[in-house]
């Protein structure tokens, strides 16, 4: 995420007076004439660091507490192959939260397609508008989205997954949530590495929770030093545009933050250089609820050593 600042540029015209004529002649004026406008030297605002990282956490956890954020979660079913059957009964392959009804439909799998029946007499939505049945995108964008009152659910893929995945705009987890703590706010930690491009973008294996691995784009390594000692990181990115995106684990996980690892994006290199400002490193979903598919630190991004800044441990997790 990026903080916006902005450049200002201002301008000064200096007019000419008139001139008066010799006296023997009629007295003549000049037409006025202006000098061309005069551009200031630009000021850049001075970077205020604890102030930036306010408000980028600040976005943060807007993100995160927002109605279909992370913390909104309640629900992650693995879809078999044939019907599942959805509701709040107990006799369901898929069982939604109290409240709802007991038997919506019938989500129904064929490979790589799902397609769901609607149980007559409840009321569902999908882009704003009445869904009576059919095929279900695994998109996750709006047009894939069904709705039932404060509920959101949609199919994820996941390797040859699918799943079904429940959020609840009133679940406990979001209603609860009591901030996340983290290090002081440290010019220590805002460390400028070393870019090393891969000779061809490269995959790399990136474990997760499930217990599967997926083979994710890597531009190449991050060399940067902290009290002299120089350490290694291996981003992925999705395109030579996009953001490096960074999952490292480190000597604090064991204690004071998210057994898991962290997550943390950085620009794209710039002549062969990457800032990486670790107070921004934040807790991934899995920090938050069961029912997220996080990515896990892959073996070399794995420090030895304590990385004190950005989000300490949430809770118990």
């Amino acid at each position: 995420m990026r903080i916006a600042r902005l450049l200002t540029l201002s301008t000064l015209a200096f007019a000419t007076p008139s001139v008066a004529a010799p006296p023997s002649r009629p007295a003549m004026k000049k037409p006025a004439t202006t000098k061309p406008a005069e551009a200031r030297p630009t000021e850049e605002k001075p970077f205020d660091l604890e102030a930036e990282t306010r408000a980028w956490h600040q976005k943060r956890i807007a993100n995160l507490t927002s109605e279909d954020g992370w913390l909104s979660l309640v629900g992650l079913h693995w879809l078999k192959e044939g019907d599942n059957r959805v509701g709040s009964a107990e006799d369901n392959e898929v069982v939604f939260p109290q409240g709802t009804p007991a038997h919506l439909g019938t989500l129904t799998r064929k490979g790589g397609t799902v397609t769901m029946t609607v149980q007559p007499g409840v009321s569902l939505t999908r882009a704003g508008q009445p869904f009576k049945g059919g095929e279900l995108g695994a998109t996750e964008s709006d047009a894939d989205v069904l709705a039932l009152g404060s509920l959101r659910f949609y199919v994820i893929r996941r390797g040859e997954k699918l799943g079904l995945r429940v959020k609840d705009a009133e679940a406990p987890a979001r209603k609860q949530f009591h901030g996340i703590p983290t290090w002081p706010v440290s010019a220590t930690w805002r460390v400028e590495g070393r870019f090393e491009p891969a000779a061809n973008p490269r995959k790399v294996p990136v474990p997760n929770v499930l217990g599967t691995v997926e083979e994710m784009t890597s531009p190449g390594t991050l060399f940067f030093k902290v009290n002299g000692e120089e350490y290694r990181l291996d981003p992925v990115q999705e395109s030579p545009t996009e953001p490096l995106f960074i999952i490292f684990g480190d000597l604090t996980n064991r204690t004071d933050s998210y057994g898991a690892g962290r997550f943390l994006y950085a620009d794209p290199p710039k002549d062969g250089r990457v800032v990486l400002d670790f107070n921004r490193a934040y807790n991934p979903p899995c920090a938050f609820s069961p029912y997220a598919t996080c990515p896990l630190p892959p073996p070399q991004n794995r420090l030895k050593l304590r990385v004190e800044a950005g989000e300490k441990r949430y809770g118990d997790h």
